[in-house]
């Protein structure tokens, strides 16, 4: 409980530790934002990392009068991240995918599903890696799936550059030129929790739908 109390405090107190992680590590904290974007974009295991959040608290602190942030460098360098991060997750699920999916009679990892999955990003995954960009957590599993569903490298790779480009320009930007102004500064708390709640919402509401599918086909 504690832990999660605390994953939910850095989400929506994402300035104040960027703050203090500026004070403290000087021009080091630029290493650690890349790791960051790339962790949060780059493994199955760490969609919880904050993304669109920090991209935006990023912008706001860059803006400030004498902030030791670059914005335009933090957005070559943060584009970078998030575009290397969904190579290495499409990697490890083109690695993993035929290793896992070869029975087909395992209930989970059926080489059905794996026969799905490459049929669907063969139509779909162009505008699928595009659109998760803006989706916690399914931003973490659509490279991964990719992979897993052999979506050509080549294809991957213009789509990724694309949503890569679109994702962090859009946040970073939107924090560097909004995040100062004195309403949206006094209640920047709230604004990033509506941020949150707005990336999630899709991914919710898509959940919601399936369930009431499979409810109606049982």
């Amino acid at each position: 409980m504690d832990l999660l109390l605390g994953v939910v405090d850095v989400f929506l107190h994402v300035d104040l530790y960027l703050n203090q992680m500026v004070v403290f590590l000087g021009p080091w904290v630029y290493v650690m934002l890349f790791m960051i974007i790339f962790s949060e974009t780059g493994f199955v295991v760490t969609p919880f990392l904050p993304g669109d959040s920090l991209l935006f608290a990023c912008g706001a602190l860059a803006a400030l009068d004498g902030s030791p942030l670059s914005v335009h460098f933090l957005f070559a360098l943060l584009i970078t991240a998030a575009i290397l991060g969904n190579t290495a997750n499409y990697s490890i699920g083109y690695w993993v995918g035929p290793r896992v999916f070869h029975s087909e009679k395992s209930w989970l990892f059926n080489k059905t599903y794996l026969l799905r999955t490459q049929k669907f990003y063969a139509r779909h995954g162009g505008k699928t890696i595009i659109i998760t960009r803006f989706l916690p957590i399914l931003r973490t599993f659509a490279p991964f799936v990719a992979g897993i569903g052999k979506m050509t490298y080549k294809r991957f790779t213009a789509y990724n550059a694309l949503g890569g480009i679109s994702w962090v320009a859009s946040f970073l930007y939107a924090g560097f030129y909004l995040g100062n102004i004195p309403s949206v500064k006094r209640n920047f708390h709230i604004i990033i929790a509506i941020i949150i709640i707005i990336s999630v919402m899709p991914a919710v509401v898509q959940f919601i739908q399936l369930r009431r599918e499979h409810r109606k086909a049982c």
